[in-house]
């Protein structure tokens, strides 16, 4: 008997016989497509059709994520990586935290005092051809990024407002088969790489407590949504210490 591929096979979060995903994989074809378009298809469909957003908890199964419509760097991650496994590709995870500072705009300046100094995070390695490489470029969806990039045209590095990179004008988030990330330079520490995100959620949690867990999914979740949804519209929430290069500019026409 064949052993199982650890890093092909389905588990409770990884849940790719779910209906609605083998519907969405037959619907889209990905599965007839050769090796380097298949992940590229894939990863262009999380990253820009599943929004940047924040779901109830990071442990959440990939059929969720995909009814949700949204989803942040660990439950974008995990439905890439059950759409991934689906058609074949292996994929595995590697666990982080991120410094807050990274979501500060994002996390309303009442709440970010009171947040975790740390950030669970993750990215997905994906085999292709050439070898592994790191997929992390799906996180925000383009008119997240672009309306970053009109509000900071002059600003080479930025960490805040969910971004984390030192090229924000060209970031590298296109599926080119080489490495793509945007969250990368506000890693803090590195917890190494998992079969699947069951294991990495077993060893990490995000630490919030009953109480202010309680409280993330039923308020604080949807305030930042709703505040994801006005960046995307270009309406940047103001961060103190975070200048906006145009935004003088503006003030200076808006004066004249």
């Amino acid at each position: 008997m064949t052993p199982v591929d650890p890093l092909l096979s389905s588990t409770p979060l990884l849940d790719f016989r779910h209906p609605s995903l083998a519907a969405l994989i037959a619907d889209r074809g990905w599965g007839t497509l050769p090796l380097h378009d298949r992940i590229g298809a894939i990863y262009d469909f999380v990253r820009n059709e599943i929004d940047f957003g924040y779901n109830r908890a990071d442990d959440i199964p990939a059929s969720e994520v995909l009814d949700d419509r949204y989803g942040q760097c660990n439950t974008k991650g995990t439905l890439l990586m059950a759409l991934l496994r689906a058609v074949g590709v292996r994929c595995r995870l590697h666990g982080f935290t991120i410094h807050k500072a990274l979501q500060r705009g994002v996390v309303p300046e009442l709440i970010y005092p009171i947040a975790p100094a740390e950030i669970l995070h993750s990215w997905i390695e994906v085999e292709t051809e050439a070898g592994w490489v790191d997929l992390e470029g799906f996180i925000l969806d383009t008119p997240f990024l672009l309306a970053l990039q009109r509000s900071f045209p002059e600003t080479r590095s930025l960490c805040g407002y969910g971004a984390g990179t030192d090229c924000l004008s060209a970031p590298p988030v296109g599926w080119t088969g080489e490495s793509t990330y945007i969250q990368k330079t506000g890693i803090a520490r590195d917890f190494g790489t998992f079969d699947n995100p069951d294991m990495f959620y077993e060893h990490h949690r995000q630490a919030f407590g009953p109480l202010r867990d309680w409280i993330y999914r039923h308020l604080i979740r949807h305030w930042m949504n709703a505040r994801v949804r006005a960046i995307r519209a270009g309406r940047l929430p103001s961060v103190p210490g975070l200048s906006r290069p145009n935004h003088g500019h503006e003030e200076a026409s808006r004066a004249a």
